[in-house]
């Protein structure tokens, strides 16, 4: 979580698709990524974060397709 607010808060984007998706990997919820989204535009300003918002939705969507329907609800 602290790597992926660093790396928005750098203006980093190219670099968070592998560190998001680890972070998902071992549990991080799409809701607390969407925390970890919007917390740094107080901080490092909202232009860094809206180049992240694509590379996130990005993530969602191909973490989505690789999961079957049923398990999205599991743990």
């Amino acid at each position: 979580m602290v790597t992926v607010a660093a790396l928005i808060a750098a203006g980093r984007p190219e670099q968070i698709t592998f560190h998001l998706d680890r972070a998902m990997d071992n549990g991080l919820t799409q809701a607390e990524a969407g925390a970890i989204l919007s917390h740094p535009a107080f901080h490092a300003g909202w232009p860094r974060v809206l180049s992240a918002l694509p590379v996130a939705k990005a993530v969602f969507e191909s973490r989505n397709r690789e999961r079957p329907r049923d398990c999205r609800s599991g743990p």
